[in-house]
């Protein structure tokens, strides 16, 4: 799996740091996502596809990888 994250789309719900707080924060003077790998662990994949998913605006891309 490899993520990213289109920062000019995101609104700063937070949504996805509450789905997946290993992956993903969020920037102090404006709450836009950050990632904090673009390569999760295997543990993860369940939460960053729900974080995906409740994103509302569509922010986050998840490319599946072999």
């Amino acid at each position: 799996m490899r993520l990213t994250v289109d920062q000019d789309k995101c609104c700063g719900a937070g949504a996805c740091v509450l789905s997946a707080p290993e992956v993903f924060d969020q920037r102090e003077e404006d709450g836009i996502v950050t990632l904090l790998t673009s390569e999760p662990a295997a543990e993860h994949h369940v939460a960053v596809h729900e974080a995906a998913a409740v994103c509302p605006t569509a922010a986050i891309h998840v490319t599946e990888t072999d």
